[in-house]
């Protein structure tokens, strides 16, 4: 979920809770707290309309309310989305401009209040992740506060992977790439039987060039996943991209990996004979093998099995545009 969206479901949460506590009871609560809801209730309607100046005009004087807060915990959101529509208002192509760096500076003080006061543990997580999304490289850029910020998230909630992806993706932006990579481990171990880990830590070796270590990961993903035919085939794109982008390759090793993308194939489209992603990359493996193969009755035997399954992708797809597959 992004955090736009994410914002987005917050705000109908919150709505929500305002009309709750619309029905409180008058003679409980004090002047000041029946105030301070009205302003949340206010604040909840501009927010939703992204009016983000009179939404933190009105969560503005919630927070002034603490004891409304004390009274009534579901009002601690207030810091949430005040630092939230402070957050909305800042510009990162204005900065330099003492209104706009105003506005993040809030954003990150009541982001920061948020995540102190509130006591419900998925507020306190989203407002730490907002926080830590200001100090990003496309706001303040400042990588040891969000480094703090994350080390926060994980030791909230240490069993979610993402946490320490988040982690990872922030050292490695950084150059800290043994530290990335140790933050992926974290994140295998948090849950070492989900793939989309795996398939993560897969990308990152991928980004640094280290192609055994890319493999290994994807096939250890594949294997969580044995009756998944996209598993084995995004191994096999890999071994085609490696096959066709390294000129360092000997025609042995090239022959290896093209024959290891076949394989790959072979076992998606065991499980899915008609995985048509599948038939295509093995066509274009097959194709490749014969580019590299000396014996001309072989090579005739690879295009040959190459031509019959682009046949049946063509065909395939001329069902699928004819609504007759």
């Amino acid at each position: 979920m992004t955090i736009r969206h994410r914002a987005a479901s917050m705000a109908t949460v919150a709505l929500v809770c305002g009309v709750g506590l619309a029905s409180a009871g008058c003679g409980k609560y004090s002047w000041g707290t029946l105030s301070a809801v009205k302003s949340f209730k206010d604040g909840n309607v501009e927010y939703a309309r992204k009016d983000w100046k009179k939404a933190a005009e009105k969560y503005e004087d919630v927070v002034k309310h603490e004891d409304a807060m004390t009274q009534l915990p579901q009002l601690q959101t207030a810091y949430f989305f005040l630092g939230n529509s402070y957050d909305q208002l800042y510009k990162p192509a204005k900065q330099g401009d003492a209104t706009n760096d105003g506005y993040i500076q809030k954003a990150i003080e009541y982001y920061r209040k948020a995540a102190d006061k509130n006591q419900d543990k998925a507020w306190k997580k989203s407002s730490l992740e907002y926080l830590a999304a200001a100090y990003g490289s496309d706001k303040l850029n400042d990588p040891e506060k969000a480094e703090k910020v994350y080390q926060e998230i994980i030791t909230l909630d240490p069993n979610e992977p993402a946490n320490y992806l988040a982690l990872a993706k922030l050292y490695e932006d950084s150059g800290r790439y043994d530290d990335a990579e140790a933050q992926y481990d974290k994140a295998t171990q948090a849950k070492p039987n989900d793939p989309s880990v795996l398939a993560a830590k897969a990308s990152y070796y991928n980004r640094q060039g280290d192609f055994p270590k890319t493999i290994a990961a994807l096939e250890a993903a594949a294997a969580l996943e044995p009756n998944n035919p996209e598993g084995y085939h995004r191994v096999a794109v890999f071994y085609w991209d490696k096959s066709r982008g390294d000129f360092r390759l000997s025609d042995a090793q090239k022959r290896d990996y093209i024959e290891k993308g076949l394989a790959m194939e072979d076992k998606a489209l065991g499980l899915n004979a008609d995985y048509t992603e599948a038939m295509t990359y093995k066509n274009i493996l097959l194709r490749m093998k014969a580019n590299i193969t000396k014996d001309p009755a072989e090579q005739k035997r690879l295009i040959e099995e190459a031509d019959k399954l682009r046949n049946k992708v063509i065909d395939a797809q001329k069902r699928k545009q004819t609504g007759k597959g």
